[in-house]
């Protein structure tokens, strides 16, 4: 048997777990950024964010994919809550849900874009100074 942790700072452990997210708002935070973690659900979000409102076929052309991709992940979206629809005549109409967190794509989704960015950049290389006889440069 193992023995029990030992804190190495009690009060920082302490505030991490009070001012922590708790098991079930991370299973559903965890939830959301896997529906976001589909190149089609993201581009659609973003294309409605720039729009008011588009039916499957418009989106569909709008990003360059099969309207059943467009339609499945639409789907999915106003599952999670995160687009509404407008019917007018045969046809459906997205949108972003009244409660979506404008900032969520303003903000957050684009900084983390330009993080992935930069990541995906190679280092850039050092000029190496010659070294003379004691090692120093």
């Amino acid at each position: 048997m193992s023995p029990a942790p030992v804190a190495a700072d009690r009060r920082l452990v302490a505030t991490a777990r009070e001012l922590g997210i708790g098991a079930p708002d991370a299973n559903r935070l965890a939830d959301l950024l896997s529906l976001m973690g589909d190149p089609v659900r993201v581009r659609l979000l973003y294309a409605l964010d720039l729009v008011d409102e588009l039916c499957v076929g418009d989106l569909a052309l709008a990003l360059g994919v099969s309207q059943d991709a467009a339609s499945y992940g639409l789907r999915l979206l106003r599952t999670a809550g995160l687009v509404q629809t407008r019917r007018d005549g045969r046809l459906i109409f997205y949108r972003l849900a009244d409660e979506f967190p404008e900032p969520l794509l303003e903000h957050c989704l684009r900084q983390l874009l330009a993080l992935t960015r930069l990541a995906s950049r190679p280092a850039p290389r050092r000029a190496r100074r010659a070294v003379d006889a004691r090692g120093t440069r």
